[in-house]
């Protein structure tokens, strides 16, 4: 029987106003579900108009202008709606789901669908759980002593996996896929016993751990930011937000 990173994936991945999964909006989604390594993989795309300025500095990362969003995005309300849908139908089906920096994107998802559903993430997954896999806190743990950044780029570097139209959400999200199943080859060893189920608990331990120790660096530097352990989804927002 193939190990998880040999079988069917799911990934998921977002574009955004900004980084603060409070107040920023999503302006481009999407959805890559590919059956085996190599197979041609199904992507569902989102182009949305965020009802909100979207700052240069955004529009810089990822390409999408206020105006082209305006003329050519779809309202947030049936969008965060169908996104929720395509998440469900992949827990159901019981395909791990790929998730670059967890935390952000499902995070900022559910603030969207609280914001325009009255609903929050967790509705969608009630009598099947979300199965996630973050190559970020994977690899951070299982090659914690390497130096250097992990951002997508910089892991697709390190484990050889081509990343074609970065800041694209169908791009990032099936460059992050490819990371997973390449991170499992890796330390398969490691990681071939283990389920996703027992992997999405273990990441939630891991993160923690990861988000501590961060949390002391920052202190002993001198630095206030804050860091968040909860991972896949941070806490409900405040009552204001």
């Amino acid at each position: 029987m193939a190990c998880w990173y040999e079988g069917p994936l799911a990934a998921f991945d977002t574009e955004t106003t900004g980084v603060d999964v409070e107040t920023d909006r999503i302006v481009s989604a999407a959805v890559v579900v590919q059956d085996a390594p190599g197979t041609r993989p199904r992507v569902t795309r989102w182009l949305v108009n965020p009802g909100v300025p979207v700052p240069a500095g955004a529009t810089e990362v990822h390409g999408l202008t206020e105006e082209h969003l305006r003329h050519n995005g779809r309202w947030p309300a049936p969008v965060m709606y169908e996104i929720a849908e395509a998440l469900a139908e992949q827990a159901l089906a019981g395909r791990p789901l790929v998730v670059m920096n967890a935390p952000f994107d499902l995070t900022l998802l559910d603030r969207e669908l609280r914001r325009h559903r009255a609903s929050p993430l967790d509705r969608w997954f009630e009598t099947s759980p979300l199965l996630v896999l973050d190559p970020r806190v994977l690899d951070k743990h299982l090659d914690r002593y390497r130096k250097g950044r992990r951002t997508l780029t910089d892991l697709c570097a390190h484990y050889g996996v081509t990343l074609e139209g970065a800041h694209d959400a169908g791009a990032d999200a099936l460059a992050a896929l490819d990371v997973v199943r390449a991170v499992g080859r890796r330390f398969a060893v490691r990681l071939e016993r283990l389920s996703p189920a027992e992997l999405h608990t273990l990441q939630a331990v891991w993160h923690a751990a990861q988000a501590r120790g961060l949390q002391a660096w920052f202190a002993r530097s001198g630095t206030e930011e804050s860091v968040d352990p909860a991972w896949p989804l941070r806490p409900d927002m405040p009552a204001a937000a």
